[in-house]
């Protein structure tokens, strides 16, 4: 990994990394503590052709997703509350 000055607060540069053989990296060891990632942990891996990879924790799209999902059932149950008091 190269070293380079590195940023602080919401955007970090944590530095780069080579591609091996295997198309294996190593995660910056700050990146890893910042984001808390540990030996064993699912990533998942996105992609955008013009912006780029990005990376995020299986553990928190999944907990993304838990509260995505609890606000449509809200959304929907207030619907439904909504068409029972048109239908009085």
């Amino acid at each position: 990994m190269s070293h380079h000055r590195h940023s602080k607060g919401k955007n970090q540069f944590f530095g780069s990394v080579t591609v091996g053989e295997r198309g294996q990296i190593v995660i910056p060891a700050r990146a890893r503590k910042v984001f808390n990632i540990n030996s064993g942990d699912q990533l998942l891996v996105f992609g955008d052709i013009d912006k780029g990879i990005g990376i995020i924790k299986a553990s928190e799209l999944n907990h993304f997703a838990s509260r995505l999902f609890t606000s449509f059932n809200k959304d929907n149950n207030h619907e439904k509350e909504d068409e029972q008091n048109e239908q009085k």
